[in-house]
C-alpha cells in the first residue's frame, strides 16, 4: 500500500471492496466481523505483553500508551484501534476502505474517542510511530514487499511493529476456508490460501525491510479455550519487530 512516484499502490482494490461491504455491521458481534470480535482480547493480550516487555513498562498502569503516537494499518472500523486509544496513545487509523473509515469515525465519536482515521494504507501513515499494528492484513495487500518497507519506514527508532497473519498449512485451509467460510462464519472470498505467509518467509521479509524480530507466537483455538496464544503457529501467528540494532 506504500506509494511511489509512478503512483503504483500495494492496495489490492477487490479486497477494499470486499471488505467496504462488511463496513454496516463491523461493530456487530455477532455479524461478518464475529470472528474479529473473539479474536480482539486475544490480541489486545498480546500487545499489551509486548509493550510491557519491550518497553519494560509497569504492567499495572492502565494507559501505558500515553504520550506515544500509534497507528493501526488495516483498520477496518476501528475494533482495535479504539482500544489503543483508552489505553493512551494518539491513534491513526488507516484503511484503503471508505465505507470502513466512515463507519470507524461514526463509531469513535459515539464513544468520545478520538482518533486520526484516513482512508489509505502506508502512503497515508506520517510517523514517526511508536507502536504500528497491523493484524490480519499482509494477506490481502498486493505487495507485502513494500507494504512491510511502508511501515518500517513509518515506526519510530525505538517503536514496536506488531503483524499477525494465518500460516500457509492444510490447518489454516480447512479451518478459515472450508470451515469458517464454508459455513459462513466468515464472508466468502475473505481469504486466498496461496497468499497466506509461513513464518519463515514473514521473518526473512521483515528482515528485509530493516526490521528485527523480537518475537513469533502461535494464535491457536481450541473448543475449551477458543483463541489463544500458543507456541502452535499452525493456524495463525503474531510477530513483533523493531528497527535492527
Amino acid at each position: 500500500m506504500a506509494s511511489d512516484p509512478t503512483g503504483t499502490t500495494t492496495i489490492d482494490p477487490r479486497e477494499a471492496a470486499h471488505f467496504g461491504r462488511m463496513a454496516a455491521d463491523w461493530w456487530d458481534p455477532k455479524g461478518s466481523s464475529a470472528m474479529l470480535h473473539q479474536l480482539n482480547p486475544v490480541r489486545l493480550a498480546y500487545i499489551r505483553d509486548r509493550l510491557d516487555q519491550d518497553w519494560s513498562l509497569d504492567e499495572c498502569d492502565l494507559r501505558p500508551l500515553s504520550g506515544r503516537k500509534a497507528a493501526d494499518v488495516g483498520c477496518g472500523a476501528g475494533l482495535l484501534a479504539e482500544p489503543l486509544a483508552r489505553l493512551g496513545a494518539e491513534v491513526t487509523g488507516v484503511d484503503p476502505a471508505p465505507e470502513n473509515i466512515a463507519a470507524a469515525r461514526d463509531h469513535a465519536l459515539g464513544q468520545g474517542l478520538t482518533i486520526d482515521y484516513r482512508v489509505g494504507s502506508v502512503e497515508a501513515l506520517t510517523g514517526p510511530y511508536d507502536l504500528i499494528t497491523s493484524l490480519e492484513v499482509v494477506e490481502h495487500v498486493a505487495d507485502v514487499r513494500a507494504y512491510l518497507q511502508g511501515l518500517a519506514d513509518a515506526l519510530a527508532p525505538e517503536g514496536l511493529l506488531i503483524l499477525s497473519t494465518p500460516n500457509r498449512t492444510g490447518l489454516s485451509r480447512l479451518a478459515l476456508i472450508t470451515v469458517a467460510e464454508g459455513t459462513g462464519q466468515i464472508p466468502r472470498g475473505t481469504h486466498d490460501w496461496n497468499k497466506f505467509l509461513t513464518p519463515d518467509e514473514l521473518l526473512a521479509l521483515v528482515r528485509d525491510a530493516g526490521l528485527e524480530p523480537v518475537d513469533c507466537s502461535g494464535l491457536a483455538w481450541g473448543p475449551a479455550r477458543g483463541f489463544h496464544i500458543s507456541e502452535n503457529k499452525s493456524l495463525d501467528y503474531f510477530v513483533t519487530a523493531r528497527r535492527a540494532r
